[in-house]
């Protein structure tokens, strides 16, 4: 029977557990905050190009790719599990973001016209390929199964709903949902307060 490293109770065989910033930062990540928390079932690719701040969870089976360009994700920031960021064009996740599960985010995409080839097995002059930074501000929250497209922004405080389609920059403040994403309506600010009061270490929510 498998046994965990404390005191020999058995292991769970379901979960695999989370590296911790330590470990984090000995696999060669171009930087590792405190109190980061990364599944241990998650694909990572180019940790060179990967920055991650403090207070950071990233859970099971999400992918990171970034073989080539870049991701910066900030502190507070929690990514749910099977989430796919494609990073070639470059991916910035501002503090306090959180990405529900099944969110894909890209930041490189193939011509889907017919007029060149597709797929990453093909050399590079027989494809179109888009390649667009990402860039999602402070407090934005995407919603389950949500796609982001390349050379999108989104704006500070801004709240997608589940299922939807970001394929151009939307303004910070608003709750959009859809295919493509609309405004639905104004996003309340009650949540910077209580960002004063986490960060001053208060504890109170009133």
């Amino acid at each position: 029977m498998l046994h965990d490293r404390l005191g020999g109770q058995p292991a769970n065989p379901f979960d695999p557990g989370y590296f911790t910033s330590d470990e984090l930062l000995a696999f060669g990540f171009k930087a590792v905050g405190q109190n980061v928390k990364v599944a241990k079932n998650c694909t990572i690719i180019g940790l060179h190009n990967i920055s991650i701040g403090s207070n950071v969870r990233i859970d099971g089976y999400s992918v990171l790719a970034a073989h080539s360009g870049y991701l910066n994700i900030g502190s507070y920031i929690h990514i749910a599990g099977g989430g796919h960021l494609s990073c070639s064009g470059g991916i910035t996740i501002s503090d306090f973001c959180n990405l529900s599960q099944g969110v894909r985010i890209y930041s490189i995409s193939d011509d889907y016209s017919g007029r060149s080839l597709t797929n990453p097995t093909i050399p590079p002059q027989y494809l179109k390929v888009t390649k667009a930074a990402v860039h999602l501000g402070r407090h934005v929250i995407i919603g389950s199964g949500s796609v982001v497209l390349p050379g999108v922004t989104i704006g500070e405080g801004a709240s997608i709903g589940a299922l939807s389609l970001v394929n151009k920059s939307l303004d910070g403040w608003g709750i959009y949902a859809g295919t493509p994403a609309r405004l639905i309506r104004a996003r309340l600010k009650d949540l910077l307060r209580l960002e004063v009061q986490l960060i001053a270490g208060d504890g109170s929510v009133n």
